[in-house]
């Protein structure tokens, strides 16, 4: 028997004895639910075999035996310390299922629908099906495959033409330090209609024992003149192993912008897929990982050209110490007929340790002949010239090494525009840098002067 049968026999008998004490599910989800396990037991676990799983090993994934969440209990005081301070319209979700009395949905203006995915299919199953899983591919990685299979719960925004959300909206996934390791499969998907504007952020955070498996699967589709900022800040436990792909369909003259900033988890792996299917379409990619210890964080993202006058840019920094290891792998495809499209990316590396390692492979597969593009990757560790003009200024080595690292990740940081992730992730950043960097009480002063100095390389 293979390892994703096993894996699924072990996660059919679990979901059957929850289901057993709730409601039927329409036809057309169990029928898909049936297609999509399929799928994941004829793909099976992905292998390093496979050209796009080359660099990442997800067999602790596949022998792990998960049970599932059997409540959304979790102390108040505790996620008051974990959640982001910012006023906002705020779902959480622990260990995957909802939590009303952690979520505040008061601010939401009228235009705007934001709720849990199983209250969504409860209140009008065929509309939310209509949508879910509409985009082609998202299927393709034995992941997702394997989501659409087993998802229980999740969220479901949708934003009315115009409609424009001031607040941010928050998914916040917590994790619990369970007795024995938890799966969840959360699903999100966004309709954002013509010229609506909204931020939605994903965080993904939880109590510093966990050690549970988070396989999340979202869709975006944007119509014509849509504007959303995602932001994606995962600190999850260091123990968590953490699967995620985010498909984005674009319409006209659209704007998404997505900032994926990792931080935690043992096994990360995101893919974020942009098709631009109409003229004026843009997607800007800003990422920074930062891995120690024996993390590992795998990136991959894809930009598919599917029509001409479309725009591109993508700039992702990783910073990894110990023996961390990255991956950035950025694929931008542009199709035939699609001419006078921009596309450019930048993927720079920064190593803090000899034993540290990343795997960057940027590509493109250009099908037209009238086109703007570009692509590069530089590894390396922290310019020295940079840290004697430091020094000149009275700042000691270690201090300015520690400070010049914050500021090689500042370009992508300075363009948040959420302040309080902004100040999340720097403190994050510095509090993970080396003890000897002391830079507990010059981060906040310090790391403005080095802003503006514009000091540091790729």
């Amino acid at each position: 028997m293979s390892a994703a049968q096993t894996f699924l026999n072990r996660l059919e008998e679990r979901i059957s004895e929850r289901q057993a004490a709730s409601l039927p599910e329409p036809t057309w989800i169990a029928a898909r639910r049936q297609a999509a396990a399929a799928r994941f037991e004829a793909l099976g676990f992905p292998t390093r075999r496979d050209e796009a799983w080359k660099y990442t090993d997800v067999r602790r994934i596949g022998e792990g035996d998960f049970v599932l969440a059997r409540d959304a209990a979790f102390s108040k005081a505790t996620a008051a310390t974990l959640t982001l301070p910012i006023e906002a319209i705020r779902l959480t979700f622990v260990d995957g299922l909802f939590s009303a009395d952690l979520s505040d949905l008061s601010a939401l203006p009228n235009g705007a629908t934001v709720e849990p995915l199983s209250q969504a299919l409860a209140n009008n199953h065929e509309a939310v099906g209509g949508a879910l899983g509409r985009l082609s591919g998202v299927e393709f990685s034995p992941f997702a495959a394997l989501n659409t299979a087993f998802t229980e719960e999740g969220a479901v925004i949708r934003l009315a033409p115009g409609t424009v959300v001031e607040q941010p909206i928050v998914l916040q996934f917590l994790s619990r330090a369970n007795e024995a390791a938890v799966m969840s499969h959360p699903r999100v998907l966004i309709e954002a209609g013509a010229r609506s504007q909204a931020t939605v952020v994903e965080h993904y955070v939880g109590e510093a024992d966990a050690a549970n498996f988070t396989n999340m699967v979202g869709e975006v589709l944007l119509d014509r003149g849509a504007i959303m900022k995602h932001y994606k800040l995962q600190e999850a436990p260091l123990g968590d192993l953490h699967i995620a792909s985010l498909h984005v369909d674009q319409g006209r003259d659209s704007r998404f912008t997505s900032f994926n900033v990792n931080l935690g988890g043992a096994l990360v792996r995101n893919d974020l897929v942009a098709d631009l299917n109409a003229q004026g379409a843009e997607a800007s990619y800003l990422g920074l990982f930062f891995a120690q210890g024996r993390q590992h964080i795998d990136n991959h993202t894809l930009v598919n050209h599917n029509a001409p006058m479309t725009f591109s840019n993508e700039n992702y920094k990783g910073i990894l110490g110990d023996r961390a290891r990255g991956v950035f792998n950025g694929k931008v495809i542009v199709k035939r007929d699609s001419q006078k499209i921009e596309a450019y990316q930048s993927n720079a590396n920064l190593l803090l340790s000899d034993r540290a390692e990343i795997d960057a492979k940027p590509e493109l597969e250009i099908y037209a002949d009238d086109v703007k593009c570009s692509h590069g990757t530089t590894t390396g560790q922290l310019d020295e010239k940079a840290v004697f003009a430091l020094r000149t200024r009275g700042i000691d080595e270690q201090t300015a090494r520690g400070l010049l690292t914050l500021a090689f990740a500042g370009e992508v940081m300075e363009q948040v525009d959420v302040d309080a992730i902004a100040e999340r992730v720097e403190r994050t950043v510095a509090g993970k840098l080396p003890e000897r960097f002391n830079l507990a009480e010059l981060v906040d002063a310090s790391l403005n002067e080095v802003h503006d100095t514009g000091l540091g390389e790729e």
